[in-house]
């Protein structure tokens, strides 16, 4: 695993730079294998990155017909709930760029969570024509207790091993999630950790400087063997990290 450290002075830089790595990480893609396979987030600030996709100058540097969109997790919300992650996703860039209908792979948050965590794994299977599925890109976000996807701490999904896809079932949020695993994460070419805001420094310094995988900070247990970690930060967020 090799890790890098971006910081950019704002919000907007941050997004400017998230954009064009996207961009320059499906067009890697699409030269090596025809095509780009990326998990989305939900968030507010991937939601300006989806923004800044849709729009010029970016939409039309992407090959959209060449990409497939998974998400990383899913509230179990209707998919036009204001909660659901793909509802974010489709209005603010699904709805913006010519990528065909067939190429967007949601997670069926109206159907039970096992129903659609079965469903979810099926059409990774597809996609991926049976192989272990090894993402292009996944963008993943980080919570103030050190989760990512919807990887918390104490869920019996942080021992997976092998399924691509689990169920989840917080208390505290009073809610099942379905979400991507360690075995797919640590799968992935590139990881991109897109995090802002002053209240998200202590736990992204805690995060970076820990010496070891820890199950109580989830995010510390995305090491992709083979690939790539990026953490794009806005100056706020890395404010606890910088010398």
């Amino acid at each position: 695993m090799s890790e890098e450290i971006h910081v950019y002075p704002t919000p907007a830089e941050l997004v400017s730079a998230a954009a064009e790595m996207m961009i320059g990480a499906i067009a890697e893609a699409v030269a090596a294998r025809g095509h780009a396979m990326i998990a989305l987030s939900g968030g507010t600030t991937p939601r300006g990155l989806y923004q800044a996709l849709a729009e010029e100058p970016y939409r039309t540097r992407v090959p959209w017909d060449c990409v497939h969109l998974f998400w990383g997790d899913e509230r179990m919300v209707p998919p036009e709930h204001a909660q659901s992650n793909f509802r974010m996703a489709k209005e603010t860039l699904v709805d913006h760029v010519p990528i065909p209908a067939e190429n967007v792979h949601r997670v069926r948050g109206e159907a039970p969570p096992e129903e659609a965590a079965t469903k979810y794994a099926e059409a990774l299977v597809g996609v991926f024509a049976g192989q272990p599925p090894r993402f292009d890109v996944v963008l993943l976000g980080l919570g103030t207790d050190g989760h990512t996807a919807s990887l918390f701490p104490g869920a019996d999904a942080l021992g997976e091993t092998k399924a691509p896809v689990a169920t989840v079932f917080m208390p505290s949020l009073d809610g099942w999630r379905v979400t991507l695993t360690f075995p797919v994460l640590n799968a992935a070419r590139r990881i991109i950790f897109l995090v802002s805001g002053v209240e998200k420094a202590a736990i992204v310094a805690r995060v970076i400087t820990s010496e070891s995988p820890a199950k109580r900070l989830p995010a510390t247990l995305v090491r992709p063997e083979n690939g790539h970690v990026h953490w794009m930060l806005d100056a706020q967020a890395a404010s606890l990290i910088q010398a």
